[in-house]
């Protein structure tokens, strides 16, 4: 089957399995592997990207699900060569310990932003549910909170 999909602004036309999960797709047959597999049953978020502006889990959802939408990875978060700015922030934090987990938490965390400029302890609590098995999650709040400061989506 035939799935037409927008990566990080890129139209391509996937010749897959319909109930091949996006992440594979992704990682597969585009060659996109800063999305990370961690769990694959939908619990810790490595996998994590927006699918039109969305955070979703991509280890659980079938490739078909993205037909005619758009899926932005990790890698096609920057813009124009500028970080956005919740990049800038895991950056000025020093967030990642081992890093596996921190291209899920950063796609996860710009979804919160999106829709929660400002968050509390308690949002960001609610909003987040990936797990760092290094347990940065002290620096991955102050990040948010500095993200959450700055103007715009990328400076």
């Amino acid at each position: 089957m035939a799935i037409t999909v927008t990566v990080n602004g890129t139209p391509h036309s996937l010749d897959v399995e319909a109930e091949m999960p996006l992440l594979w797709a992704l990682r597969e047959t585009l060659g996109l592997t800063g999305t990370k597999f961690g769990c694959g049953i939908s619990a810790c978020g490595a996998c994590t990207v927006h699918l039109d502006g969305r955070a979703v889990r991509s280890c659980v959802l079938p490739v078909s699900a993205a037909d005619g939408k758009h899926v932005t990875t990790i890698e096609g978060l920057a813009q124009n060569g500028t970080l956005h700015k919740v990049q800038k922030a895991w950056l000025a934090h020093q967030v990642p310990q081992c890093g596996y987990c921190q291209s899920g938490l950063i796609m996860a965390v710009a979804a919160l932003l999106e829709t929660t400029p400002n968050p509390t302890d308690e949002e960001i609590d609610a909003g987040l549910t990936n797990i760092c098995r290094c347990g940065t999650f002290a620096r991955v709040r102050a990040a948010i909170h500095a993200a959450a400061e700055s103007k715009g989506t990328t400076s």
